[in-house]
C-alpha cells in the first residue's frame, strides 16, 4: 500500500480542530509522542474503554477485573525480564544525527540479537537509507547498534539514589500475575479463568510518528487467561489462544472496521518475545502503512514462575477435582486503546463525491454509536418560538439517560447537521414549527440521510433500540 499522507494530515488536522486530540503542552512547543485528549476524544476513549469491559468482564463469568498501580516493585521488572531484556536496538545516523530501531531498518532475516552477550549480528546485501535524511548508511552501522531500555526510571521517596530507583510499568500485565493468588481467593474464581485491566503503560520509544499510533503514554487494555499447563491438559493453551484470537478479532469487526484493512501478523519463532510460546498481532491497513493494533501471546508459566523464584511466595493453583497443583499457563490477549480509536477514526473517514445528497467533499466520520462521542445533536430549527426550550429539554432528557447528547443551536441547520457529521454523531434530532403541532421531532440518519418523524415521548425508547440498551 503506497502512504496517503495527504489523508493522515487531514485526519491530524481534523481532530486537533474538532476536539479529539492534540499535542501535548502544545504552548510550549510540545513534548514528542505525548498527546492530550480533548473533550470529543476523552468521551470516545471512556467510550471504547467502557465497551471494552462490558464486552469481557461484565458479560463472561470467567474473567475479572483489576486496577494495578502504576509504580510497582523494582524487583517486579527484574523478575519479569523487563530489566534486561526490554530494549529497543538503537543506531544513529553520522549523517543527520537521527536515531532509529535496527527493526524499522532491517527485516527479520537480516539480523540475529544474542541474548546472552548483548550483541546482535547483520547479513544484510542491499543498500541501507536512513529514514529521516536519505542518506547512504555504512554497512558496520550494525556493529555500532546500542541495546536501549525503553522503561521510564523514577525514585521512591525523597533520596534519588540507586536503593530507591524504579520504574513506571511499561505494560499492565505484572500487577495480574503479582495479585494472582489475591484475586483467586477474593473472586473464588477455577482455573480456566482471566484477570482483566485497563490502565496507563509509559515507554521511551526510540521512534515516534504517525500522529498517537505510537506514544510514550499510553492505556493498554488486556486480560491474563489462565489455563490447565501441558503436563495436566494437552492443548488446552492453543484451545484457549485460538478461542481468544477470534473474539478479539471480533472486538474490531463488530465496530465496523473493514475486514479487509485487517490481517494476522504471526510472528517468527526466532522474534518471539522471551515469555512467549506464540504471538499473532492483528494488523490494520493505517494511510502510513500496515501496523500492529492488538495481539495474542501464549505466556506459558513464564511469569507465575519467575515471580516465584524472585520473591519465595508460592503461586500454585490447586485444582480440586483432580487433586493437583500447578502452574497455569497464561493467554494474554492485549490491545492498545489510542490504537483503537486511531483505526475507527481512519476506517471511518470519508469525503463525499457528491452522490449521496452532500455537497462534494465534505466530510463524514462513520463511527460506530457505541464509540461515537456524541450520539445524538439535539437542535431548534430556529432561535425562537419555543423551539430552543424543547430542543434543550430533549438534550437534558437524553443526557440523563447516559445518552452522549449534543445541543446546538448556531447557524443553519444545514451547518449544524455537517458539523456532527464531521465527529461522527450517528442521529440528529430538530424541533421544528410541526413540533408544536404534534409532539413529534425529526429524527435525521447520518449514513443514510433518511429523516423520520418520532414522537418526543418515544425518543428514549428509540435511541435505546438504536443504541441496544435496555
Amino acid at each position: 500500500m503506497k502512504s496517503d499522507i495527504n489523508l493522515m494530515e487531514k485526519i491530524v488536522s481534523l481532530c486537533k480542530r474538532r476536539g479529539f486530540v492534540w499535542q501535548g503542552s502544545e504552548i510550549y512547543g510540545g513534548v514528542g509522542a505525548v498527546w492530550h485528549f480533548g473533550p470529543l476524544g476523552v468521551e470516545m476513549k471512556n467510550a471504547i474503554k467502557r465497551h471494552w469491559w462490558a464486552t469481557f468482564v461484565l458479560r463472561r463469568e470467567d474473567v475479572v477485573g483489576i486496577e494495578g498501580a502504576v509504580i510497582m516493585h523494582p524487583k517486579v521488572w527484574e523478575a519479569s525480564g523487563h530489566l534486561e531484556k526490554f530494549v529497543d536496538w538503537l543506531i544513529e545516523c553520522k549523517h543527520c544525527h537521527a536515531r532509529h530501531r535496527v527493526d524499522h531498518i532491517l527485516t527479520p532475516e537480516e539480523y540475529k540479537i544474542d541474548e546472552k552477550k548483548s550483541e546482535i549480528s547483520a547479513h544484510i546485501k542491499r543498500q541501507i537509507k536512513c529514514p529521516s535524511c536519505g542518506e547512504e548508511l555504512d554497512l558496520d552501522f550494525i556493529a555500532k547498534a546500542k541495546p536501549f531500555n525503553l522503561m521510564f526510571k523514577t525514585y521512591l521517596g525523597p533520596v534519588e539514589d540507586r536503593a530507591s530507583l524504579t520504574y513506571l510499568r511499561p505494560e499492565t500485565a505484572q500487577s495480574m500475575f503479582t495479585d494472582f493468588k489475591l484475586v483467586l481467593e477474593s473472586s473464588r474464581q477455577k482455573v480456566p479463568f482471566g484477570i482483566a485491566q485497563i490502565g496507563k503503560s509509559f515507554r521511551n520509544e526510540i521512534t515516534t510518528g504517525d500522529f498517537f499510533f505510537r506514544a510514550r503514554e499510553f492505556e493498554i487494555a488486556e486480560i491474563e487467561y489462565f489455563v490447565k499447563p501441558e503436563s495436566v491438559e494437552k492443548g488446552a493453551d492453543e484451545k484457549a489462544f485460538d478461542e481468544w484470537f477470534k473474539l478479539w478479532k471480533k472486538f474490531y469487526t463488530d465496530l465496523g472496521i473493514d475486514e479487509k484493512k485487517l490481517r494476522e501478523y504471526e510472528h517468527p519463532k526466532k522474534l518471539l518475545a522471551h515469555y512467549s510460546k506464540r504471538t499473532v498481532d492483528i494488523e490494520y491497513e493505517f494511510p502510513f502503512g500496515w501496523s500492529e493494533l492488538a495481539g495474542v501471546a501464549n505466556r506459558t508459566d513464564y511469569d507465575l514462575k519467575r515471580h516465584m523464584e524472585f520473591s519465595g511466595r508460592d503461586l500454585h493453583y490447586f485444582d480440586e477435582e483432580i487433586k493437583e497443583k500447578f502452574i497455569p499457563y497464561v493467554i494474554e490477549p492485549t490491545l492498545g486503546v489510542e490504537r483503537v480509536m486511531l483505526a475507527v477514526i481512519v476506517d471511518g473517514y470519508s469525503e463525499s463525491d457528491g452522490s449521496d445528497g452532500r455537497e462534494k467533499g465534505e466530510v463524514v466520520m462513520h463511527l460506530h454509536p457505541t464509540i461515537a462521542p456524541v450520539q445524538v445533536g439535539c437542535f431548534p430549527l430556529v432561535k425562537k418560538d419555543k423551539l430552543p426550550e424543547i430542543a434543550k429539554k430533549i438534550y437534558k432528557g437524553l443526557s440523563e439517560k447516559r445518552i452522549r447528547a449534543y445541543y446546538d443551536e448556531s447557524g443553519s441547520i444545514g451547518r449544524r447537521y455537517r458539523r456532527q457529521d464531521e465527529v461522527g454523531t450517528p442521529w440528529c434530532v430538530t424541533v421544528d414549527f410541526e413540533s408544536l403541532k404534534d409532539d413529534s421531532v425529526t429524527v435525521r440518519d447520518r449514513d443514510t440521510l433518511k429523516q423520520e418523524r418520532v414522537k418526543i415521548k418515544e425518543l428514549n425508547d428509540y435511541f435505546f433500540s438504536k443504541l441496544n440498551l435496555s
